[in-house]
């Protein structure tokens, strides 16, 4: 699936903190115009390789790092909690809430949900006009850094994260424009609020993953429940190696298979 509209997606690695940027279902997202198509179109079965080639690509490592290790696993060690601020706009309050639902819905080991006040949330979104959008990243990243991401990647929305020394996610940031219609904010609330969970590298080699500049979702697909499924897997801890990693994976990759199967009514191969 190719983009119709102008995106990237990107990471950056500095000081403690990364980036992610995005330029440009379920039963109720699946009326936004170009959900369902992509939805019937989804690939649906994976071998293990392709899964692994993907999740490997993707967890650890940073397409655009400035500082800090990259090799990596980056995840939050408790439960998430999502704040949404900014324009006023009730409907785009009520598209988060329900990505924010069905993420925790596919995603077994992970305990997300929307914050009841900003002093309980450790995930700020801040939802912004697009005219605001690079002004707004000079508010969180400085003037200097937002002029950097605005020239390589001209981005459509925005997330990042905070870690300490063990790897584990303290705080993330996401922005999105509630202006560019209903498909680009669900495809950005998607992969800016995983993205804002740890797997924050892009590649354009895997062309199954919504963290490829090529692709455009709208909803949460089959691959990338299984990366997210990985890496939130008990077993996976923050600050693990690509060789610890892959010393545990053969009986994780055997719970996450059955779990994405029974979430979405596939056949346990």
């Amino acid at each position: 699936m190719h983009s119709a509209f102008p995106r990237k997606v990107v990471a950056a690695t500095l000081i403690g903190a990364a980036l992610c940027a995005r330029a440009a279902v379920q039963p109720a997202i699946a009326e936004v115009a170009g959900v369902t198509a992509r939805q019937h179109a989804d690939r649906r079965t994976f071998t293990d390789s392709e899964i692994l080639d993907g999740f490997f690509k993707i967890a650890f490592g940073a397409e655009y790092h400035l500082a800090g290790r990259v090799d990596r696993i980056r995840k939050y060690a408790g439960p998430v909690r999502v704040i949404a601020n900014g324009i006023r706009r009730a409907d785009r309050k009520a598209q988060l809430a329900k990505v924010v639902a069905d993420i925790a819905r596919r995603v077994r080991h992970l305990d997300i949900a929307m914050a009841d006040s900003i002093a309980a949330a450790n995930v700020t979104v801040r939802l912004v006009r697009d005219r605001d959008l690079h002004r707004t990243i000079a508010a969180l990243y400085g003037a200097r850094r937002a002029r950097e991401i605005h020239k390589s990647l001209d981005p459509q929305c925005l997330s990042g994260f905070r870690k300490n020394e063990k790897y584990e996610i303290q705080h993330s940031d996401v922005i999105l424009t509630v202006d560019n219609g209903n498909f680009i904010f669900l495809d950005c609330a998607y992969e800016e609020l995983l993205q804002s969970l740890g797997p924050i590298n892009d590649t354009d080699s895997v062309p199954w993953t919504m963290f490829n500049d090529s692709v455009q979702m709208g909803f949460f697909d089959i691959y990338d429940q299984y990366i997210l499924n990985i890496l939130y897997d008990p077993r996976i801890n923050a600050g693990m190696t690509v060789q610890e990693v892959k010393a545990v994976l053969p009986q994780v990759m055997i719970d996450v298979r059955a779990w994405v199967a029974k979430v979405n009514d596939l056949p346990l191969e």
